[in-house]
């Protein structure tokens, strides 16, 4: 459950492709997006420690006691992951404080790594070009689906869908928050059976303009999104990360699995409706961004 649960993360923790993807489809501010998702991804790593806690105390055979580490020991194991930390820091806050925008703190970001790799001698001329290769894959990819998504979003502009959408909403003055939970309510269960990516790109064109039209922030709807979509990669019955878990552990019954993901999805669900109840959270720190 630590594992699955952990693996999700990774989509609210700046820097993230699904935050890029959104605001180049929604056109909002990638910068600005980062920084939402900052206290969010703090948010949810305290809850996920918190139901670490409440399991282990629970089901104490879950979690023995480990060996305990020394402070020395801590701080010797910081040496291979500083430049990381480092390299973090450097990208996002020069992003926050307005001295280069997202696509060039991108290329500052390679750059850091570039050095890093080059002072630790570990870049050759090999890993270089698989390294330019695989990002020339990756590019393609996503450009190829962004161009889909985009002539899908046209075609359903065509069909007039979020000018009706809107105009239901309107008409029978359906409660904003009931509109933002319904639509949570679909992502959980898209997420049970799609991949991240395109489930964004799949609905955004329908749901975006409504969001927009009940007078929602489209960055705090961004990072609802994706708080949204990491409950549903861990919710039973067809979680996607559950069944990769389930792969690579097949001697594990597939209910120890979920039952085992079961307290870490409540503390998601926590964190939504604290998100949904106080937006300052995601709003507090891209409020200070130039």
């Amino acid at each position: 459950g630590t594992v699955a649960r952990a693996g999700t993360l990774g989509i609210m923790i700046p820097p993230s492709t699904i935050m890029v993807i959104y605001g180049v489809f929604t056109e909002t501010n990638i910068g600005k997006l980062f920084m939402a998702g900052i206290l969010p991804g703090i948010l949810g790593a305290f809850l996920l420690c918190g139901a670490i806690v409440y399991t282990t105390w629970r089901h104490p055979t879950w979690g023995p006691p480990g060996e305990r580490s020394g402070w020395r020991e801590r701080w010797v194991a910081l040496k291979d992951v500083w430049a990381v930390a480092a390299l973090f820091l450097f990208v996002m806050g020069g992003i926050y404080v307005g001295f280069f925008t997202a696509t060039e703190g991108a290329g500052m970001g390679a750059t850091g790594a570039l050095l890093f790799a080059l002072g630790r001698r570990a870049l050759t001329w090999r890993t270089l070009y698989d390294a330019l290769l695989e990002s020339a894959r990756t590019t393609a990819m996503l450009f190829l689906i962004l161009i889909g998504a985009l002539m899908f979003a046209e075609f359903i502009n065509i069909t007039a869908m979020p000018a009706d959408l809107k105009g239901f909403v309107s008409r029978f003055a359906v409660h904003p928050v009931a509109v933002v939970a319904g639509v949570c309510a679909i992502y959980v269960v898209l997420g049970t059976a799609m991949e991240e990516l395109s489930m964004i790109l799949l609905t955004m064109p329908v749901f975006f303009p409504v969001i927009v039209h009940l007078g929602f922030d489209p960055i705090w709807f961004g990072i609802i999104i994706v708080c949204v979509v990491e409950i549903g990669l861990i919710s039973p019955p067809v979680g996607m990360n559950m069944f990769v878990l389930k792969t690579l552990l097949p001697h594990v019954p597939t209910g120890t699995v979920f039952r085992g993901v079961m307290p870490f999805m409540w503390a998601d669900v926590i964190r939504l409706a604290i998100l949904v109840a106080f937006p300052i959270i995601s709003l507090w720190l891209p409020s200070f961004m130039r």
